[in-house]
């Protein structure tokens, strides 16, 4: 069964804005390498959403709604809802990922 994959505003603008830092930082070449990995995980969310790990910041506060998917070192944040994913947070992984999920996920 294939899903439907809705990007949510926040997540695109994520995407926008580590690519913009990448280039600043990298270099075009491996932004767009970075990008390539992104976007083939968002596409691989159509047909393996499932695959998907639960955030243990999340599992903590015993929320099993959402799912991860990493490439390294970013972490994809959505959920499943019936034939549709929801992707709403790209962000490194290294960042305090707990006040991010409760800010950005929990919240709204």
């Amino acid at each position: 069964m294939r899903y439907d994959v809705q990007v949510a505003e926040g997540a695109e603008r994520d995407m926008a804005e580590i690519m913009a830092f990448l280039v600043d930082r990298e270099g075009p070449v491996v932004a767009e390498q970075d990008l390539e990995g992104l976007l083939d995980a968002v596409v691989n969310l159509a047909r393996f959403p499932e695959r998907g790990s639960h955030p243990k910041e999340l599992l903590a506060l015993g929320i099993r709604d959402f799912r991860q998917v990493i490439v390294n070192p970013y972490r994809l944040i959505y959920r499943i809802g019936g034939r549709h994913v929801f992707l709403f947070l790209v962000a490194d992984g290294r960042r305090d990922f707990q006040s991010l999920l409760e800010r950005r996920v929990l919240r709204g």
